[in-house]
């Protein structure tokens, strides 16, 4: 007997000011302007996505000691602008990266719990960690943290904020509000925990919210990342986006669950994805390699290349070939702020050469073939077929689709895919729910009885 039909997840990624981007193009708009937010929230909400996806970063990214690009940093608050979303939506969840490393639970807790009051249920928390001195030093605590700790401090962060909000139980409301007592004082529990990162003793400041827990969202890929978004995510933002790889890194995380009393259903899995669409095959080709030749600028060949090399070149021609010489694989890195592309520089330089002598390929050319290019490109049935295909052979359970304008790259996606998604049955023609754990098909969070 065959399983009934998975039904596609979708989300929509607000992109960055970087090398995804084409600013060159007429239709591209502001990162800033509240009215970009707007128009891809509600893009995402005609389309039925079920969440709006806001990246964030905390410190300026550098290359030689400049501004390297503006990327998720350069634009307002995260939760800012979540909040102000949340009223000019109705049903489209609102998803925020937050970090657990420069943050405290009990200061985040209340925001996100805010966050989902403010939205009739609608919030998550993208858990990432940095271990990251550059960006610690935009901090009181400075880059401290240890590599190895990052994600030990993430899952004791994620822990105390879940006490937290189950400290506050549903009835728990004001009683004589002039006298500014409690009907229940008994159903605010005090909240305690220690570690060797935190030191907490405190009652919860906000109710207990619609969801009672916002939907938790991680990215990890390492197998410590892996471990713990089996352990504590209801949403991984994954990286692995074709179908192979989907399907290995898909079996891996969801075979992890069992483990710690979980179902599969209890955590989604949801690459990253771009989608490029024409009326033909071939016209969508071509959009498809304009937009990469947009995206991949000489100047941005020539700082991938040194991100490898390790060294200023900016003297060479992008339209010319790889330098002769292997990277000094003592180098340090010039980037900072950024993951290091790769931590073995010179076998890379020598794969990517013989790349290059095999297809006769300049700078620039080698960096639009190697680096990251559109998932699914093709008319919006191909497209459509494409994303059905790794969600109903578990490469996945839906994308983020991170459009290449902004603010209206969704737009042609929405309009033409998105029916023919519908058709195929695979993915809703309305929200079956009021908040985004009952949309995503996720349990519900039920506090833990009080103590006493």
């Amino acid at each position: 007997m065959s399983r009934p039909r998975k039904q596609i997840r979708l989300a929509a990624h607000f992109p960055g000011v970087n090398n995804t981007t084409v600013w060159t193009d007429p239709a591209s708009g502001s990162q800033i302007d509240f009215s970009s937010f707007t128009h891809l929230a509600r893009t995402a909400e005609r389309g039925r996505f079920d969440f709006f996806f806001l990246a964030e970063g905390l410190r300026l990214c550098e290359h030689r000691g400049r501004i390297h690009d503006l990327d998720v940093v350069g634009r307002p608050d995260t939760l800012a602008v979540l909040a102000a979303l949340a009223a000019v939506t109705r049903r489209l969840g609102l998803a925020g990266t937050l970090s657990a490393t420069f943050n405290e639970p009990h200061e985040l807790a209340r925001q996100l719990a805010t966050l989902d009051h403010l939205s009739g249920g609608r919030a998550a928390w993208n858990v990432v960690t940095s271990s990251d001195a550059f960006t610690g030093e935009n901090f009181r605590r400075g880059g401290y943290l240890a590599h190895a700790d990052r994600y030990e401090r993430a899952a004791s962060f994620l822990q105390a904020a879940r006490k937290l909000w189950d400290g506050w139980e549903p009835d728990a409301l004001p009683g004589d509000r002039e006298a500014g007592v409690f009907a229940r004082e008994s159903g605010i529990g005090r909240v305690v925990h220690e570690d060797r990162f935190f030191r907490i003793a405190a009652r919860p400041t906000a109710p207990r919210s619609p969801q009672g827990h916002p939907v938790v969202i991680q990215a990890g890929d390492s197998a410590q990342g892996r471990e713990f978004a089996a352990s504590a995510a209801e949403v991984v933002f994954s990286r692995h986006g074709g179908l192979e790889a989907g399907r290995a890194f898909y079996a891996d995380v969801k075979a992890r669950l069992a483990a710690y009393g979980r179902a599969p259903g209890e955590l989604l899995i949801m690459p990253a994805a771009t989608a490029v669409v024409g009326d033909t095959p071939r016209e969508a080709e071509e959009k498809a390699r304009e937009i990469r030749r947009k995206q991949v600028s000489g100047r941005t060949a020539l700082l991938v290349l040194e991100q490898v090399w390790g060294r200023d070149l900016s003297g060479l021609d992008p339209d010319g070939p790889l330098p002769a010489d292997d990277p000094d694989p003592e180098g340090g890195s010039i980037s900072q702020g950024r993951v290091r592309r790769t931590d073995d520089p010179v076998g890379l330089a020598r794969t990517w050469r013989a790349l290059a002598e095999e297809k006769g390929l300049s700078i620039r050319e080698l960096v639009i073939e190697t680096t990251s290019r559109q998932t699914f490109v093709g008319t919006p049935e191909q497209v459509a077929a494409a994303i059905d295909e790794h969600v109903q052979t578990d490469a996945c359970d839906g994308f983020v689709l991170v459009p290449h304008l902004t603010p209206g790259g969704l737009d042609e996606f929405v309009d033409r895919v998105v029916p023919v998604l519908q058709e195929r049955g695979a993915f809703r023609t309305d929200y079956t729910g009021t908040t985004l754990r009952e949309n995503l098909g996720l349990p519900a969070r039920t506090p833990a009885p009080l103590p006493g």
